[in-house]
């Protein structure tokens, strides 16, 4: 013989464990998306910056060169550090959810000078100077 057992006991207790676990389950899907998302931008952030610090090396405007690869909203800064090229390129990453403050990633490469180019502080090569 089985025994049955009496449903009043048990009744609406899945009920209530789903109604406490999935607002927890609603914000780690939330807070991963939002990572994938920040991962993401980074990497574009990253392929960006090594495309402008290219482009300065060789002579070319590193934002100009920048610009097929660079993620929406992003402000790209090339400086020039010796003999070094410092391309950083900073983006904002919205997370999902139009009330929660705007996160923002960055990316720098650094690349050096090609040989007989020169930097925006120093002259070319043979080039004159302007003086007294």
């Amino acid at each position: 013989m089985t025994r049955r057992r009496s449903a009043g006991r048990d009744r609406g207790s899945f009920t209530a464990e789903l109604a406490a676990g999935l607002p927890a389950l609603l914000l780690l899907l939330f807070a991963g998306l939002s990572a994938v998302n920040a991962v993401g931008t980074r990497a574009g952030c990253l392929h960006a910056a090594r495309e402008a610090a290219l482009a300065a090396s060789r002579g070319a405007d590193g934002a100009t060169a920048a610009a097929a690869a660079i993620p929406a909203g992003a402000e790209v800064t090339v400086t020039f550090d010796g003999q070094r090229v410092v391309a950083t390129v900073r983006a904002p990453v919205r997370a999902l959810g139009s009330r929660l403050p705007r996160i923002s990633v960055t990316a720098t490469a650094v690349a050096a000078l090609e040989p007989g180019v020169a930097g925006p502080a120093t002259p070319a090569p043979g080039a004159a100077e302007d003086g007294p």
